[in-house]
C-alpha cells in the first residue's frame, strides 16, 4: 500500500524514525480538500506509542478536510544543516501516513494537552496545566493512527 523508500541506504531504522519523530518540534500536516487539492500547514504535535496528537481551533479549513477525507500525512524535518563547501545538506526527516480522528473524551483531550505542555513548555509545567484547564473547552484534539512511518537521513 505504501511505497518503499528509493534510497534504502538513507532509510532510518524504525527506532531511529520514532526517535526523530519524538524529538521534532513542528511538522507540516497534509490533508485533502473537498476540491481535491492538497492542503499543507505547519503544526505542533506530540508522538506517543504509534499515535500523533494535534490540537486545533473549533473549525476551519483543516477540520473540513478531515471531514472530507481522514487520510493525512505529517512530514517532520528535525535536522537541516547546509554544508556549503560540499553543496549539500545534512538532514533527518520523517514522514508518517495515517488516518485522523477526533479525540472526544475529556480525559483523552486532557492527556494530549498535557503531553504538549511537557514537550513544549518543560520549564512552565504548572502554568501550562492552568492554561489547559481554562482553554481546553475552546479547542479540539485530533489523533493520527500511524499506518506507515519512514525516516530518512543524509549519508554520512
Amino acid at each position: 500500500m505504501f511505497e518503499k523508500m528509493r534510497l534504502q541506504n538513507q532509510q532510518m531504522t524504525e527506532e531511529e524514525a520514532v526517535k526523530a519523530m519524538q524529538e521534532g518540534k513542528s511538522g507540516v500536516l497534509a490533508s485533502i480538500s473537498a476540491n481535491g487539492y492538497p492542503y499543507a500547514l505547519p503544526i505542533n504535535y506530540v508522538y506517543d506509542d504509534g499515535k500523533i496528537y494535534i490540537h486545533s481551533a473549533k473549525k476551519g479549513h483543516k477540520i473540513r478536510n478531515f471531514e472530507n477525507c481522514d487520510k493525512v500525512s505529517l512530514c517532520v524535518v528535525n535536522e537541516d544543516i547546509v554544508l556549503q563547501e560540499e553543496v549539500t545538506t545534512k538532514f533527518k526527516s520523517v514522514i508518517a501516513f495515517g488516518k485522523i480522528s477526533e479525540v472526544t473524551d475529556d480525559a483523552g483531550k486532557h492527556k494530549a494537552f498535557e503531553m504538549m505542555v511537557y514537550k513544549y513548555c518543560p520549564d512552565f509545567i504548572e502554568g501550562g496545566m492552568k492554561y489547559i484547564d481554562k482553554s481546553i473547552a475552546g479547542a479540539r484534539v485530533f489523533v493520527i493512527d500511524v499506518e506507515n512511518m519512514t525516516g530518512k537521513r543524509s549519508q554520512e
